[in-house]
């Protein structure tokens, strides 16, 4: 690991701190992470929209069930990032063997319900362990810090869940056409009216949250396990002494 090579700043901060770091880092390459994202994201959610005429429970599942492969384009796309690296979608093709089918089944598997996924998805993507090496870095990464990541993941669902009825209301008030009636006197008026276009509305909203929120959630586990790192192995320490050793070269 080149930390001299990284474009943040490392110290020790605490868990939510660092996951504020997460979000200001989505933020500053919003056009890499977003372009790749999308260029994944938006087929398969087509796709499970296109479902709802086999059940119509089914969109809002299937894209559910594939967030966690969603977010390796997510998590590629940030490490790079972390290290100054634009992404370009040429350069996710070209590490798409590594990115999208190395390990796919566990993480729509074994790995889907982890609770802290976001926190713990480095060590399965960018470490490069396997077998009990691996279950030993999980343990050791997730120890005294499963706390805050659980919290971490909890206050990004509530997040999707108002964005997603945010999206929904916002449906209801232009379809209300100037009617006097309340937010949830309409929303209820276009559940009975109409249960599978509410469905089919709802999946929609739901969708479209984990477009925009999925990125951010990522983002907050990546800098919590860096945070973690940090923790571990002095990052912070050896970032200072290797910039002013090249600072003294320099001179």
């Amino acid at each position: 690991m080149q930390v001299e090579s990284f474009a943040i700043r490392l110290r020790q901060r605490s868990a939510m701190e660092a996951a504020d770091l997460g979000v200001r880092l989505c933020q500053n390459s919003a056009s890499s992470v977003f372009r790749c994202y999308f260029v994944v994201a938006i087929p398969i959610m087509v796709f499970a929209l296109a479902s709802f005429e086999i059940a119509s429970w089914l969109p809002a599942f299937a894209v559910w069930w594939l967030k966690p492969w969603l977010d390796r384009t997510i998590l590629f796309v940030l490490a790079r990032s972390a290290f100054g690296q634009p992404t370009t979608i040429k350069d996710l093709w070209k590490a798409q063997r590594q990115v999208w089918w190395s390990g796919f089944f566990r993480s729509i598997t074994t790995r889907r319900l982890s609770p802290w996924r976001s926190y713990t998805q480095p060590v399965y993507q960018l470490e490069g362990l396997k077998g009990d090496k691996l279950r030993k870095r999980v343990r050791q990464i997730r120890s005294g810090r499963g706390g805050s990541a659980l919290l971490m993941t909890g206050a990004f669902n509530l997040g999707e869940l108002a964005v997603s009825l945010s999206l929904m209301t916002l449906l209801v008030l232009f379809t209300t056409n100037g009617v006097d009636v309340s937010v949830f006197e309409a929303i209820f008026k276009m559940i009975r009216d109409d249960e599978a276009q509410t469905q089919f509305v709802s999946s929609l909203a739901y969708i479209l949250a984990v477009l925009a929120i999925e990125p951010f959630y990522v983002a907050s586990g990546f800098a919590m396990y860096i945070n973690r790192r940090v923790d571990l192995e002095a990052w912070d320490i050896e970032q200072e002494f290797r910039r002013a050793d090249f600072a003294r070269n320099a001179t």
